[in-house]
């Protein structure tokens, strides 16, 4: 066998895949370079060809040695269980005994001989042959963890987390029998009040989604509340987290946690006219000033959580109780996060370079090093500070959907799982051998990002989450979905495949990686039941067909954006509104994209010329003169729908302002498709120019700091909100008064 032979079956079996199709139609072979580098991003050595060799070999002789896979997926159904057991084949005399106990705590046991298990496979190791065998068992109508527990005489007990899946995801009543209903996205960072601390916060959200609730809407949808980094608010992107398991700390109401009720002394500080002024000041910025907040909020909450320590901690009041619960169901990911935290914190006041744990003293690098350990117990109040804000932030994200539920909103909140996690952050800390630190997630080159994206994500490395029997995963997908009545999984094709962009490549030299999609998919269908909880894909991009038939058989929703829904094969003319969002969310834009304002003006243009993200001047005139064909094509969409307002001309040469009336009337469009969902951006409701995020920058633009311009305070009353509501709910068959 050839290096580049053992390279390749390496390649294969870390699931690199050898070429992908653009969204043009053109192949792009992956280089043996970029394998070669990847692998070793994976920790598989490659170097030259004996360690390839030795690799190789490795990574088989461990799968044939291990009785039991590390996890199984299972359709939930008739089907029997089909396991595969790997055994020496001198033990085919040997008898065995399986035992599977249900989430339920009911159980099923069985006995077998291995000599009369069929054959599957067989290979030959260091120490003889090892054969495949294949065990059925009986099948599994009960969807849940499951645990198979199985003794072959002379081996020992060995075990395995069976995962037996619903066929669907979750479906609310609402959307049953053809039913569709409208909502809102917002950035919550970026809503206005009068009350808040200079951004929006989890109060805004409880009383957004009653405001919004007795409009008609069904649904509020928000930006990843994913946690970020305290000791660095600038770190401010929602899609670049420490952990996508906890919350994002900076959204608490610090006026709204029940310890500021009590707390003279804070109730005061916050009350003084210096503080007071601070908070005008913060509320009254263009953008929001991260830092500003944070140096607002967490020297008072620091407070509160000694008045909380003196006055429940060490009393055991009832609060007490509740803290203790929280902390104990968080189990050991929560102490290990508030533990990263309370670390970080510890380093960054020492040293301000030190932005996340691949900077941190060697020996602190691992959770269970012993220096982490002595220095948790010696530290357990900083740690448990970091406990006592989670614990506010989740009670508090809760009240906001004990607010959406008691809106009467039929899908509730709408919360959205980023893609990734920041390579220095808690997540990869917590779980360092599941990632490639190496290599980092993107996208290949697309007509909005000519150049390709680099995340800057480490990737999750397939083989190793699967080791792991998924948990990772799931503990991340229970956290999202606990309070939300849907769920956004950002560029779902992750489930499938990832584009790895290897070190010291560029974006658009980037490579595909495999993932186990049934299991997946089979996982998220399960914990979609659990909770009751909706699920979206956002499948924008290159997107494989085996990706759309997964989330068709699941009832996951797609995620359509009227930008894309166009006849791309002939006049690229945009879709009649029957042609559009059949399983799935319709919307007009997205946090990436420009906002219907931005789109008119083309004001994205400008700000891609100016930052010089056009790869050539070409590709800027050909996108210019597109966009103006594109205003033609909406307007005469509109007119076929006989929804162009009043005083619009179809004229080329009289090009209209994206007047209020012309946003409801594409929005009425919209609301009249078969999308089950139509979500409406805060921006386009309120006429903003600016988008909240610009591909392909991060300073450059001001990203993730946009503020809406209308008091939240003022949003029942503004004509054009009160408008669109009652607009959007009569079209999509559910009038208000």
């Amino acid at each position: 066998m050839s290096f580049d032979e053992r390279i390749h079956r390496l390649a294969e079996r870390a699931g690199i895949q050898p070429l992908y199709q653009d969204i043009w139609g053109h192949s792009h072979a992956a280089s043996r370079e970029a394998k070669q580098v990847l692998l070793a991003a994976m920790g598989i050595a490659c170097a030259d060809e004996a360690a390839a060799e030795a690799s190789l070999r490795q990574w088989e002789a461990a799968e044939w040695r291990a009785l039991l896979p590390p996890v199984q997926v299972h359709p939930q159904g008739p089907e029997p269980v089909r396991i595969t057991l790997h055994l020496p084949a001198g033990w085919r005399d040997r008898s065995g005994h399986w035992q599977l106990t249900r989430e339920s705590g009911a159980t099923t046991a069985g006995t077998f001989h291995a000599g009369e298990l069929p054959e599957l496979a067989r290979t030959t190791l260091d120490d003889g042959d090892t054969l495949a065998l294949g065990l059925t068992l009986p099948p599994c109508d009960e969807a849940g963890h499951h645990r198979l527990r199985l003794s072959l005489d002379g081996l020992p007990e060995a075990q395995m987390p069976l995962i037996v899946c619903p066929p669907a995801c979750h479906r609310p009543p609402a959307l049953e029998g053809g039913g569709r209903v409208w909502g809102v996205s917002v950035q919550l960072y970026g809503v206005r009040s009068r009350r808040n601390w200079g951004m929006g916060d989890f109060t805004d959200l409880a009383n957004l989604a009653t405001l919004l609730g007795q409009q008609g809407a069904a649904l509020i949808g928000v930006n990843p509340l994913h946690a970020l980094y305290p000791h660095n608010p600038a770190h401010c992107s929602p899609y670049s987290p420490s952990s996508r398991q906890f919350l994002n700390v900076l959204y608490i109401d610090v006026e709204a946690v029940p310890d500021f009720a009590e707390c003279a002394e804070v109730q005061a500080a916050v009350a003084a006219p210096a503080f007071q002024a601070r908070l005008a000041d913060l509320r009254a910025a263009p953008l929001v000033d991260y830092a500003g907040v944070a140096a607002a909020k967490f020297p008072l909450l620091e407070r509160l959580y000694a008045h909380f320590r003196d006055h429940h901690l060490a009393r055991d009041t009832a609060r007490a109780a509740e803290f203790h619960r929280f902390v104990a169901q968080g189990g050991e990911d929560l102490h290990r996060f508030a533990l990263y935290e309370a670390l970080q914190a510890h380093f960054h006041a020492r040293d301000t370079a030190l932005w996340g744990w691949p900077v941190w003293p060697e020996d602190w690098r691992d959770p269970e090093s012993p220096e982490v350990v002595a220095w948790a117990e010696a530290n357990a109040e900083l740690v448990e500070y970091h406990l006592y804000l989670q614990w506010l932030a989740a009670e508090q994200l809760e009240r906001a959907a004990q607010a959406v539920r008691a809106s009467g909103m039929a899908v509730g909140l709408y919360l959205d799982l980023a893609v990734g996690v920041d390579r220095g952050g808690a997540d990869t800390w917590i779980h360092r051998d599941l990632y490639a630190f190496e290599a980092s997630v993107g996208a290949p080159p697309d007509d909005f990002n000519l150049h390709g994206q680099d995340w800057g994500l480490p990737p999750l490395i397939p083989h190793r989450l699967r080791a792991a029997a998924y948990a990772p995963l799931i503990s991340t997908l229970r956290a999202n979905m606990a309070a939300a009545g849907a769920l956004r999984i950002d560029h779902v094709m992750a489930l499938m495949r990832l584009y790895w962009v290897p070190p010291g490549l560029r974006a658009d030299q980037g490579v595909y990686v495999a993932y186990p999609l049934q299991d997946l998919v089979g996982i998220l269908a399960l914990e979609s039941r659990r909770a009751h909880c909706l699920v979206v894909g956002e499948d924008l991009g290159t997107v494989p067909d085996a990706m759309r038939a997964a989330m068709h058989e699941r009832d996951i929703l797609a995620y359509r954006l009227f930008y894309f829904e166009k006849h791309w094969e002939g006049d690229h003319r945009f879709k009649a509104p029957h042609e559009i969002g059949h399983g799935a969310l319709v919307a007009a834009s997205t946090h990436d994209l420009p906002t219907l304002c931005g789109f008119w003006r083309g004001s994205d243009l400008e700000w891609r010329a100016r930052l010089n993200l056009f790869p050539s001047e070409a590709m800027r005139e050909a996108q210019i003169v597109t966009r103006a064909q594109d205003r033609a094509r909406l307007l005469w969409a509109l007119h076929c729908e006989g929804l162009l307002p009043e005083g619009v001309s179809l004229d080329p040469a009289q090009v209209p302002e994206m007047t209020h009336a012309l946003r409801l009337a594409i929005h009425r469009y919209l609301a009249r498709s078969a999308a089950p969902i139509l979500l409406v951006q805060a921006e386009d409701l309120l006429g903003e120019v600016e988008q909240a995020n610009l591909p392909g920058t991060v300073a450059e633009h001001p990203n993730w700091r946009r503020k809406l311009s209308l008091p939240l305070e003022d949003w029942a009353t503004d004509a054009r909100i009160v408008e669109t509501a009652r607009a959007l709910s009569a079209e999509r068959g559910h009038p208000i008064d």
